[in-house]
């Protein structure tokens, strides 16, 4: 029997509750959660949390192996130690010694289920006792007496010549309870390395870490999947606004418009995908903004189900499939048109229940923080 285990506290002192903050449109805990359901050999994932919330968002992602264990409010302090909450566990299990007892680090996302596989190949074939995850360094290193520690200084390696040094990044562990339980320790006896690219070095503990691993996640882990999109179909409050309701002292309405999302529209058009903007309200406001942006389509006081009457209409015109249309909305009057579409995605504020559509792309932008613009630059144009 294979268990991952995946530690997570509600507190954190850098960025509070951030195993459940957005990271690349899903909760952080997410991506190892998902990566580790991929994996054949792994027959139950424990997620350990003390936060009601964590374990609100972990069941909402309705996977099949994952369940969660409520830990100690003793465990999951500040200077408690991953050993202990993972002893806590199987103090209160039974599980048998030859168990093999992955522990897994929510804090470093951009693990793949190959990884994962490929490592648990190895902890079995190679017959060692436990195993970490590792990167090849090519630092250079020195010890505090001015001393070089890994190179001599006088015949500098060039880069490529230089084998470097293997660093723990975090990502994972390997063991058995037995060995867990007899060392309370997460590494023992005969111990293997797996390398992982090196990229994978990251762990989230900064805001500036979370900024860099999202980079790096969309360059080297999440591949968007090529699709033929002709029609691109968006909402406005929610999306090209931030859904704030604004009045001047006469009266007036007025709604605030990002400038980048302006630029998305442009580079759709220049790449010859027709655009669209569809709204429940009717407001001059909208039509001035549709114009200003040169939508080929706008379509105004269409709500709940008129939104994807709408969208069939210009399928018709343009013969083309919904298959073919990408579209952006918020909240539950989009629901249908977000369920039919071949590409469909919201910003990261949309409410939950839009949120929870299956295969939904959740952007890290809010409405009207430039949403439109991170889905055309990430998915269509580039």
């Amino acid at each position: 029997m294979v268990i991952a285990f995946i530690p997570v506290r509600g507190n954190s002192k850098s960025i509070p509750l951030k195993n459940i903050e957005t990271f690349c449109g899903r909760p952080l805990v997410y991506w190892n959660i998902s990566a580790l359901e991929a994996v054949p050999k792994i027959d139950k994932i424990v997620v350990a949390t003390d936060s009601n919330l964590i374990a609100e968002t972990v069941l909402g992602f309705d996977f099949e192996k994952t369940e969660i264990y409520k830990r100690s409010i003793e465990n999951a302090q500040d200077t408690s130690s991953t050993e202990s909450v993972m002893l806590e566990y199987l103090e209160h299990t039974n599980l048998a010694i030859d168990t093999v007892f992955l522990l897994a680090q929510a804090t470093s996302p951009l693990t793949t289920d190959n990884d994962f596989t490929n490592a648990l190949q190895k902890f079995e074939n190679e017959n060692f006792d436990s195993l970490l995850s590792v990167v090849r360094t090519k630092r250079f290193f020195w010890n505090e007496d001015g001393t070089a520690k890994n190179y001599d200084y006088k015949n500098r390696p060039r880069r490529q010549d230089f084998l470097g040094e293997f660093m723990e990044n975090g990502a994972f562990y390997i063991n058995t309870v037995g060995h867990i339980i007899k060392d309370k320790n997460r590494l023992s006896g005969n111990i293997g390395l797996f390398e992982m690219p090196e990229y994978t070095a990251i762990e989230i503990d900064e805001p500036d870490d979370w900024k860099i691993a999202e980079q790096l996640m969309y360059k080297h882990v999440i591949k968007p999947e090529k699709k033929n999109i002709k029609l691109f179909v968006s909402d406005v409050d929610g999306v090209l606004t931030d859904a704030g309701m604004y009045y001047s002292e006469a009266g007036d309405e007025m709604k605030k418009f990002n400038t980048r999302d302006g630029k998305g529209f442009e580079l759709l058009r220049n790449a010859g995908i027709k655009t669209a903007i569809i709204t429940s309200e009717n407001t001059e406001i909208v039509e001035r903004r549709a114009t200003k942006l040169k939508v080929d389509y706008l379509f105004q006081g269409k709500a709940h189900g008129g939104k994807l009457d709408a969208i069939h209409n210009i399928c018709a015109k343009e013969k083309i499939t919904l298959n073919e249309v990408s579209y952006i909305g918020d909240d539950v009057n989009c629901m249908e048109a977000l369920q039919n579409v071949g590409w469909a995605a919201c910003p990261s504020d949309a409410v939950k229940k839009i949120k929870d559509l299956p295969n939904i792309l959740i952007l890290s932008k809010k409405g009207g923080e430039g949403c439109v613009r991170e889905f055309v630059e990430r998915v269509l144009v580039n």
